[in-house]
């Protein structure tokens, strides 16, 4: 490996890398604005300025290609004059706002003028006053902070896949600006606040709210999606005031989407408090032991096959395993937790996770959707699946009509006879996917919910598998769930048998065999209410509590600690930000009061029980945030029925997916927002 020098320490480094780069790996600490390693090389702030030998000025650091034998000095007094220097001139005009800035506390500018900066200035000049641009209901803007450091406009270009952002004007005249000042499409835009290394961009849902130093920070997961971002919940007196991004390069680096950053808004609002019991047609308030009692002697007068219980999308792995000690002690087996009825193949953890990874997206040389769009329904995978588009221009096709994605793509058909062709090697594209190393499959659920999603689960696992593209290696099968809880209630073999399947909780459902109905966090599910008795245990006054005639006012995902697993049979843990609001409780100890109001004291619920059993009944289980262990993939004889017809992706409502953002207000007015620029025939978020 080549070799540097360092304030006269020898350094080796890789081919390629920056002297910024190099000057990291020596441990020396370089002030940079415009320098992000996630981001193309701009070299415009000059702040990262360097002493190189043999040169007559300083070098900027983060734009120079580090190469054998340079000799390079970053603490001399030519380094610390040319970086105040610089300092002075990007404070030229930047206003003294500090006190009343969002930004205050964790501004880069702040931190690094009071290191490298001087304590006057030469300038006696007016400053420039720049008017504020509109950005849409996330990002609040103040454009005299900013320092030009083009952060925004290449992540918008690049990350974001949406160039939105830019500059016009040149000189003291540049300003960057949206394209018509409209609302930011991206469903990624309020990462800009975050590279924001000054107060010009700063969250408008979040302003004057707190400051950084008052606020407890929980690291923990994000249940808005199955991708399972890591994130960091910000809590003052135990009210969530924002979500950050947590850097996690295997998941979603350190990007989050604007649902996750921003539904926390909707953990206040429409709470569901204390027990309600509907009386005369309208929902009273009761006791705990009233709406219990009401409960257990309703579930004394019907009979055990006439008891249906559906599990939500954000529902932890330990209250999912509580609920089925639930059911199992009322000799009940009518448990689902799937919103619509889509073909899962449960004997195998490969037939129903993202085998290939999120990180492993980087080394697919060719990818194919069937039947989903990553953009909504899984928006930190269509951010890798851009970034590789982005560096290596790999072929992008689709069966099925997902709409605009942030990346070119090829649409080879929208019907299942186009993916019979393609496993009979009936067209041209058989030989592209054939001849590539590393292909990408992304089975989305649209496309198992057909009458033929069984032939095409099973067909294309055996095709795979037939052509060397399931091993150990490299797994080129991937299902893309929608809901957090999906992977997980799999795993816990909370989905009926196939045998069942005939009767299953859908016809039940749809004939109305279901005396009593128990919804656990359950608000997607649609249900035709008629004679049922039903009980909803959630967080929220949605969908579910609106039909319900019994409601117990359960945790949520913030306010208790729980395992979730995402799509890619990650095991991750949700941690404990906030308390319960009210009289509201873990889902684990309502099942209790009702399991002692039965008798039944033997079968009380442990939380530290009830997880060490979640992980020892996931297959494949390595560790806590590892992903699960290879097993070899087995090919059944299993008879699959063909069905011509259309693949039909269902657009998701992207910012009303679960109970907590329908209940957010900042959700709301971004729907209100992308609603209002599709009738007017333009994407204005």
């Amino acid at each position: 490996m080549p070799k540097i020098l360092i304030n006269g320490k020898e350094i080796e480094f890789e081919k390629g890398m920056t002297v910024l780069q190099a000057c990291e790996l020596a441990d020396v600490e370089i002030p940079r604005f415009c320098y992000h390693e996630k981001l193309s090389i701009a070299g415009n702030c000059r702040m990262c300025l360097v002493e190189m030998e043999k040169s007559p000025k300083p070098i900027a650091s983060c734009a120079m290609p580090a190469t054998e034998g340079m000799n390079i000095k970053t603490n001399t007094a030519l380094v610390e004059k040319a970086r105040k220097g610089v300092m002075e001139f990007l404070l030229a005009n930047h206003p003294l706002d500090c006190p009343v800035c969002d930004q205050g506390g964790e501004c880069d500018l702040q931190d690094q003028s009071m290191y490298y900066g001087v304590d006057k200035s030469r300038f006696i000049e007016n400053k420039r006053q720049v008017k504020e641009k509109y950005m849409g209901p996330l990002i609040k803007t103040q454009m005299t902070r900013c320092i030009h450091c083009t952060r925004c406009v290449r992540f918008a270009t690049e990350v974001a896949g949406v160039p939105e952002i830019g500059a016009i004007g040149r000189g003291e005249n540049m300003e960057i600006t949206t394209y018509l000042e409209k609302a930011m499409e991206s469903e990624l835009s309020a990462n800009v606040i975050d590279l924001c290394p000054v107060g010009a961009l700063t969250s408008k849902p979040y302003a004057f709210e707190a400051r950084p130093w008052e606020l407890k920070k929980t690291e923990s997961v994000d249940v808005m999606d199955a991708v399972g971002s890591n994130i960091r919940v910000d809590t003052y007196n135990w009210e969530v005031k924002r979500i950050l991004p947590r850097l996690n390069n295997d998941i979603n680096e350190e990007w989050i989407s604007d649902k996750t950053r921003y539904s926390c808004d909707g953990l206040l609002k429409q709470r569901l408090d204390v027990p309600y019991v509907k009386k005369n047609n309208k929902l009273e308030k009761v006791s705990w032991d009233e709406a219990i009692n009401l409960l257990v002697d309703k579930i004394k007068s019907v009979s055990p096959n006439e008891i249906g219980g559906h599990i939500g999308d954000m529902v932890n792995l330990e209250n999912a395993l509580g609920f089925k000690k639930f059911f199992y002690t009322l000799n009940s087996k009518n448990l689902e937790f799937r919103e619509r009825k889509f073909y899962i193949n449960s004997s195998e953890k490969s037939n129903y996770i993202f085998n290939s990874s999120i990180k492993g997206i980087e080394k697919a040389d060719l990818i194919l959707l069937i039947g989903t769009n990553p953009r909504h329904e899984a928006t930190m995978v269509n951010a890798r699946i851009r970034k590789v588009f982005a560096q290596k221009k790999i072929p992008i096709f689709s069966i099925g009509n997902p709409g605009e994605l942030t990346y070119s793509y090829t649409k080879v058909g929208d019907k299942t006879d186009d993916i019979r062709k393609i496993l009979n090697k009936e067209i041209e594209f058989s030989k592209k996917l054939l001849s590539s190393k590393n292909p990408i499959i992304i089975v989305g659920e649209s496309a198992l919910e057909l009458q033929s999603g069984k032939f095409i689960l099973e067909e294309l696992k055996k095709f795979l598998k037939n052509n060397n593209f399931i091993s150990k290696e490299w797994n080129a099968f991937n299902f893309l769930p929608q809901n957090a809880s999906t992977v997980g209630l799999i795993d816990l073999k909370i989905l009926p048998k196939e045998d069942e399947e005939k009767n299953s909780f859908f016809e039940k459902l749809k004939n109305n065999n279901f005396k009593l109905l128990y919804l656990l966090g359950s608000d997607n599910l649609e249900i035709k209410k008629n004679n049922e008795f039903i009980i909803y245990q959630g967080s929220h006054g949605d969908r579910g509590a609106e039909i319900a005639d019994i409601i117990f006012p359960s945790a949520a995902f913030t306010e208790q600690n729980g395992l979730y697993e995402n799509l890619e049979g990650r095991i991750q843990e949700c941690k404990k930000a906030s308390y319960p609001i009210g009289e509201a409780l873990e889902d684990w100890r309502i099942f209790n009061l009702i399991f002692k109001k039965l008798d039944k004291n033997k079968n009380l619920l442990n939380f530290e029980s009830l997880r060490k059993e979640v992980l020892e009944t996931i297959p494949n289980f390595t560790n806590i945030n590892d992903l699960p262990s290879f097993k070899e993939t087995k090919i059944e004889n299993v008879s699959t029925n063909f069905i011509s017809e259309k693949i039909y992706i269902k657009e998701l409502d992207y910012f009303f997916t679960n109970s907590i953002s329908r209940a957010s207000k900042t959700m709301s007015e971004c729907r209100q927002i992308r609603q209002k620029s599709q009738k007017t025939g333009t994407d204005n978020i």
